[in-house]
């Protein structure tokens, strides 16, 4: 089961990127400039920090760790990076400034590259890697390798959003916005989302990221 699941992470994610590389490679010059609803952040720029990097991936295999698991799920992820003092928010700035240098440094074309080929023969090379399996982390400790794959789904689904919102086209597949929705919901805590969607309670919720 953990493997099937793996499967489908990794199947959504490749989909996910080559649909980005479908939809820059229709984009003007002018397109590539423009702005996004994210402040400061221009449509080169989000490309440039959505889009796969195959080194990265090739480094996972060498993080591959015995023992239990440290974070097991993809909302575990994101209850820690978004916790007070955690990563969304400290390193907010410094995410936005090095996604303007790789748009500076890196021209629209290699990008798409690597959303249409590099990225997904990337995660083609980790196939044989189970959900379960560990993965050491400089920052979670040890995580599971599915957990990391939810967390990406949802990245490049939010991200595939914002890209829709600022050029336009279809939305993102749907296997892509249910299993985003799902994760979402499971960072919230549970009795707090489960009163404020039936309208027991006006306590704030959301937003559950930063």
């Amino acid at each position: 089961m953990m493997q099937h699941q793996n499967d489908s992470n990794t199947d959504l994610l490749a989909t996910l990127w080559r649909s980005w590389a479908e939809r820059g490679a229709q984009l003007r010059p002018d397109e590539w400039a423009g702005p996004t609803r994210l402040p400061g952040w221009s449509v080169h720029a989000l490309f440039a920090h959505v889009a796969p990097d195959p080194a990265m991936f090739g480094q996972l295999r060498g993080a591959l760790t015995e023992g239990p698991a440290a974070i097991t799920g993809g909302a575990e992820i994101l209850r820690v990076y978004n916790q007070p003092g955690g990563v969304a928010h400290v390193s907010a700035e410094a995410v936005e400034e090095r996604a303007r240098q790789v748009a500076e440094s890196v021209p629209p074309e290699v990008l798409l590259v690597r959303f249409a080929e590099e990225g997904p023969n990337a995660l083609s090379a980790l196939a044989d890697i189970p959900a379960d399996a560990v993965i050491a982390h400089p920052m979670l400790g040890s995580v599971t390798f599915g957990a990391l794959g939810e967390v990406a789904v949802m990245e490049a689904t939010v991200h595939l959003l914002d890209l829709i919102a600022a050029v336009g086209g279809p939305p993102p597949p749907t296997a892509a916005l249910e299993a985003t929705r799902g994760l979402l919901v499971a960072v919230a805590d549970p009795i707090a989302f489960i009163e404020a969607a039936t309208g027991r309670t006006d306590a704030a919720v959301l937003p559950v990221l930063r």
